[in-house]
C-alpha cells in the first residue's frame, strides 16, 4: 500500500492505493525552449500535451505537485452525458442549434476519452451506465420531459425513465422517487487515466515535469513561464489549473471558483449485496449532488459532502458515513477504508470557462464536476486549434460565463452564502 498523500488535498485516496505503479517525473531545473508550455498536469493539460506531441509539436508541461494530486486523480470518476448545465435550460438560453452542438461535442468527448485509452494501451477500469435518481417526487415531470427531449429531438437512444420501484431495484435502496438510467455513458478509475495520459504524452515526446510550480507568466516577444528553478520559453501557453489556480490570474479568480468535495471508500461489499447490481454510477438530483458507484473490486465509492469556505476538511469519514446511512441504512457500520477530498472548480452557469486571455495565452477551467469527460476533451480541442486542424473549441470559448459578484473581498463569503442556501433547499 502506498503511503503517499497529496500535499494539496486532504486524506489518502483509494485511487492512490489501487492504481498500480505511479511513475514520477523530474523537476524542471533548466531553461528550456518549446512550442507550447502547459501549466497544470491534470486531465486537460495532459490531454493537450498528448495530442500536441503526437503531431510533432514540442511541448513542455509543468505541475506544482505530482500528476493526479488535484481533482483529475481524486474525483468521482463519472463521465455523464451532455454538458453540466441542465439540458432544457441550456436549450432555452442558447436555442436548439447551439444546444445540440454542445450535446454532440459531449458525445464526441465520451468517444475520445475511451478511444485515447485504447489507442495508447492503458486501462482505466471503465464500467458502463449511470443512474440519476430524483430525491424529490416533484422532479419526476422534469426528468420525464428531459428523457422525451433526448430521445426524440437529440436522437439519443440510451436513456429511459425508471419509476420508483425500478429505481429502487437498480440502486438497492428505496430512498429515491424514480429517475433516469443512461446506458450510453459510464465511469472510470481517474488516477489510472491520469497515469496513462502522462505515459502516452511522454512516449510521444512531451517533456513533463512534476513539483515545478509556475511563479509567473510574462511575455517579451515570446512567453516565459518561470518556476523556482527553471524557465520555459514558448510561443503559446495553456493554463490548465481548474480548481488550483490560486488566483494566478485575475480573470481566473473572478470566473472560476474552487470548492472542496469529499469521497469515502468502503471495504468491499459482500458478493450477494443488492447494492448497484448493474454497477452503474449514480449522481442524484440534489444541488449538492451525492455521487457514488462500485469499484471493480466491489467497494462503494461515495461522494457528497462539500465545503465552501477556506477552513479545514473536518472529519471527512463521519460526514460521508452519515450520507451513506441515509441511502443504505444497512451500511451504517461498514468499514470506511479511505476518506479524501480535493478542489473542483465551478462557474456561475456550471459550464467551462475557456478563454484566450492574451494572444497565445489560453486558460481552461471551471468544469463544475463534469471534468472527467469535458476537461480531457477540452485539452484535445485546444491542441487541435493550436495545430490548425479545426476551431471546434469556439463552441466553448464563446459561452457567456459571467464573473462571480463581490470582487476579491466579498466573492468567497457570497459563494459560501449562496451554496449553503442551495444546500438548504435540497432538504426542503
Amino acid at each position: 500500500m502506498s503511503l503517499y498523500q497529496s500535499p494539496i488535498s486532504p486524506g489518502r485516496s483509494w485511487y492512490e492505493d489501487s492504481c498500480g505503479h505511479r511513475p514520477q517525473y523530474h523537476q524542471l531545473q533548466d531553461s528550456i525552449d518549446a512550442d507550447v508550455a502547459i501549466v497544470g498536469g491534470g486531465f486537460c493539460g495532459l490531454s493537450a500535451a498528448l495530442h500536441l506531441s503526437q503531431s510533432g509539436t514540442k511541448v513542455a508541461l509543468i505541475d506544482a505537485h505530482r500528476f493526479g494530486d488535484g481533482a483529475s486523480g481524486r474525483n468521482g470518476g463519472q463521465m455523464g452525458s451532455g454538458q453540466r448545465g441542465d439540458l432544457l435550460d441550456l436549450e432555452k438560453e442558447l436555442g436548439f442549434e447551439r444546444s445540440k452542438a454542445l450535446w454532440d461535442m459531449a458525445e464526441d468527448a465520451k468517444r475520445s476519452l475511451l478511444d485515447t485509452a485504447a489507442k495508447h494501451g492503458f486501462d482505466a477500469d471503465y464500467q458502463e451506465g449511470q443512474l440519476t435518481p430524483m430525491h424529490k417526487q416533484r422532479y419526476e415531470r422534469h426528468a420525464r420531459h428531459e428523457v422525451d427531449t433526448l430521445t426524440t429531438r437529440y436522437q439519443y437512444p440510451h436513456i429511459e425513465y425508471l419509476d420508483r420501484g425500478q429505481m429502487a431495484s437498480a440502486l438497492g435502496s428505496d430512498a429515491y422517487f424514480g429517475g433516469t438510467v443512461d446506458s450510453g455513458t459510464g465511469h472510470i478509475h481517474p488516477m489510472k487515466y491520469v497515469i496513462g495520459l502522462a505515459q502516452a504524452a511522454s512516449t510521444c515526446g512531451a517533456d513533463l515535469y512534476e513539483n515545478s510550480a509556475a511563479t509567473a507568466v510574462t511575455r517579451n516577444g515570446r512567453y516565459q513561464v518561470t518556476t523556482d528553478r527553471g524557465t520555459i520559453t514558448a510561443d503559446r501557453v495553456l493554463l490548465a489549473l481548474n480548481g488550483y489556480h490560486n488566483d494566478f490570474r485575475r480573470e481566473l479568480a473572478s470566473h472560476v471558483l474552487p470548492i472542496q468535495s469529499f469521497i469515502g471508500a468502503t471495504s468491499p461489499l459482500r458478493n450477494n449485496s443488492p447494492i448497484l447490481p448493474g454497477r452503474q454510477a449514480v449522481d442524484d438530483s440534489r444541488f449538492v449532488v451525492r455521487y457514488f458507484r462500485k469499484s471493480k473490486d466491489g467497494r462503494l465509492l461515495f461522494g457528497g459532502r462539500e465545503a465552501y469556505g477556506k477552513t479545514g476538511p473536518g472529519d471527512i469519514e463521519r460526514a460521508i458515513r452519515r450520507q451513506i446511512k441515509e441511502i443504505y441504512p444497512d451500511l451504517a457500520n461498514i468499514e470506511i477504508t479511505h476518506a479524501w477530498g480535493g478542489n473542483v472548480a465551478i462557474t456561475m452557469p456550471r459550464l467551462p470557462y475557456i478563454r484566450e486571455l492574451e494572444p497565445g495565452l489560453w486558460s481552461a477551467g471551471g468544469f463544475s464536476g463534469h471534468g472527467v469527460m469535458m476537461s480531457n476533451y477540452t485539452g484535445r480541442l485546444i491542441a487541435e486549434h493550436f495545430l490548425g486542424k479545426n476551431d471546434h473549441i469556439r463552441y466553448l470559448k464563446e459561452l457567456n460565463i459571467p464573473g462571480f459578484p463581490g470582487g476579491s473581498l466579498l466573492r468567497n463569503p457570497l459563494k459560501v452564502f449562496a451554496l449553503t442556501w442551495y444546500a438548504m433547499l435540497d432538504r426542503v
